[in-house]
């Protein structure tokens, strides 16, 4: 039987196919008893009734976990259409109820109208802050909070398919992103009214659910398997500019010290020793010097 003292020092990425039911902290806990990790952190909350791709930080790789925080997802959402509910999902009251008589093409013509940059507000039913408090918290006991609209990006949104008065669509968009909102609005387009059936999460950034484990099968490897699963810490920079420190330079940073270095931007730069090990990120100013940004620990 695992137990707290067992607890130790491990670092990595795991993928998780998270399931239904359970919320990104459950699962969060979870997979960190089965790694016996001191540390761990999730990279954007996946709601209860949501599944799919949830990147899971060990260790040190909870430093750059805020990586995957800003990185654009993937989702298939399924979309109930000509029913609105109080929360924007299956878990509301219903509201209003309507017949729908929609074709392919007035589906397509409306879907493509949300293409680019649009602005969303901020469902009741979301974990967004108010005063230190999550706007459902205030919802729940019937009060509603005035929320500022936000401008977020779908780079692309297709109909997959459709039954009945359900569709099913693709959504590739940037963070900040609220499915359920988006639903509720294609529902309003429509003259209709939705709410969002189901969702799955199936990329974040370069990651993808195909490449996922579930928790059962988690379960059923050994420690050994388990570790050799989990992904370099550095997967999480991997689309940052790369560069290989001198001794002297790798002892600078380790101090907290700038180095020598030219740059045209301030953009954040992956950094590694002579022998290869991944150190962390450094940010150049435009003055030909390099700071360290955040670093691993126990840097060789």
């Amino acid at each position: 039987m695992q137990t707290k003292s067992l607890k130790r020092e491990i670092d990595g990425v795991f993928l998780l196919n998270k399931p239904l039911g359970f919320s990104s902290h459950q699962v969060l806990k979870k997979i960190q008893w089965l790694f016996n990790a001191k540390k761990a952190g999730h990279t954007g909350t996946l709601d209860p009734m949501a599944s799919g791709l949830l990147p899971i930080c060990l260790g040190e790789a909870t430093k750059f976990s805020h990586q995957l925080l800003d990185a654009n997802k993937t989702y298939i959402a399924i979309i109930q259409l000509g029913v609105t509910t109080t929360t924007g999902d299956q878990e509301g009251e219903v509201i209003t109820q309507k017949d729908v008589l929609l074709d392919e093409d007035q589906l397509n013509k409306v879907l493509h109208q949300f293409k680019g940059v649009i602005t969303q507000i901020p469902p009741m039913y979301s974990a967004l802050k108010h005063e230190g408090n999550p706007l459902y918290e205030y919802a729940r006991q019937g009060i509603e909070i005035e929320r500022k609209g936000r401008q977020v990006t779908i780079y692309y949104i297709r109909l997959m398919k459709t039954e009945g008065s359900v569709m099913t669509i693709e959504v590739s968009c940037s963070k900040g992103t609220y499915i359920r909102t988006l639903a509720e609005d294609i529902g309003s387009a429509l003259g209709c009214g939705a709410y969002l059936k189901g969702l799955e999460r199936t990329q974040t950034g370069t990651f993808q659910l195909c490449n996922a484990f579930t928790v059962a099968t988690l379960e059923a490897m050994t420690m050994t398997s388990r570790e050799k699963i989990l992904l370099a810490i550095d997967c999480l920079v991997e689309g940052l500019s790369s560069m290989t420190l001198s001794l002297t330079e790798t002892e600078a940073i380790k101090k907290g010290q700038p180095i020598d270095f030219i740059s045209k931007n301030n953009k954040y730069i992956r950094l590694y020793s002579v022998t290869g090990q991944f150190v962390g990120v450094g940010q150049p100013d435009l003055k030909g010097r390099l700071f360290p940004k955040r670093l691993i620990a126990n840097i060789l």
